[in-house]
């Protein structure tokens, strides 16, 4: 392999500044963990709690020589304050798949919506839904991809603030036919009759 093509393989594997796991390796990944899922799946059913399942699953992810971080912080950043325990991941393997662990009737896309959350802040790539409150795992099972894995993007000003010391903000009322609509109705002198209508007195 020539120096540039192992440059560019360097890029290609840290993607927004991020180490990458490739494709190829998340997938088979994903592969083992969804094994161990369907394994403790297939010895204790559907019905239990999920501290069962993620207990049991962490049991089965060590046996396979795995390496995982159980219930991980995820501070959060709002207007400028750092909220330290903001959210709990169930699990990360390997520090590539989180993976978050229900026992529900159905999976919502709200469900989706958490993980998803989950990965865009963590900045990971690749999560699993496991919901072992099902018949069987695979209607439980739901994979997801964050497509924009990079930095966090940089917290953004009020429009006010966003002005230059000096500016004032005034706002153009007229510029929204809401507004304007909302203004004349408000405003006593757009309530009177046109001076054409208007009898004499």
């Amino acid at each position: 392999m020539n120096e540039k093509s192992k440059s560019e393989s360097a890029e290609e594997a840290e993607t927004h500044g991020m180490p990458r796991v490739s494709w190829s390796a998340e997938n088979e990944l994903t592969d083992r963990i969804i094994g161990a899922a369907i394994e403790v799946h297939r010895h204790l059913g559907p019905g239990l709690l999920e501290a069962v399942y993620e207990e049991c699953l962490c049991y089965e992810l060590s046996q396979m020589g795995l390496r995982f971080n159980r219930q991980v912080h995820l501070p959060i950043n709002y207007k400028g304050i750092k909220f330290e325990s903001a959210y709990k991941m169930d699990l990360v393997v390997e520090d590539a798949i989180v993976i978050e662990i229900k026992a529900i009737e159905e999976l919502l896309p709200v469900h989706a919506a958490q993980l998803l959350t989950y990965l865009k802040s963590s900045n990971k790539r690749v999560g699993l839904l496991l919901n072992f409150n099902v018949p069987i795992l695979k209607s439980g099972l739901k994979r997801i991809v964050n497509h924009y894995a990079g930095p966090q993007p940089t917290a953004r000003v009020s429009a006010s603030s966003a002005l230059e010391p000096g500016e004032q903000e005034t706002p153009n009322l007229s510029s929204s036919p809401r507004l304007r609509v909302s203004v004349s109705k408000n405003d006593p002198a757009s309530n009177r009759e046109p001076a054409s209508k208007r009898r004499p007195d």
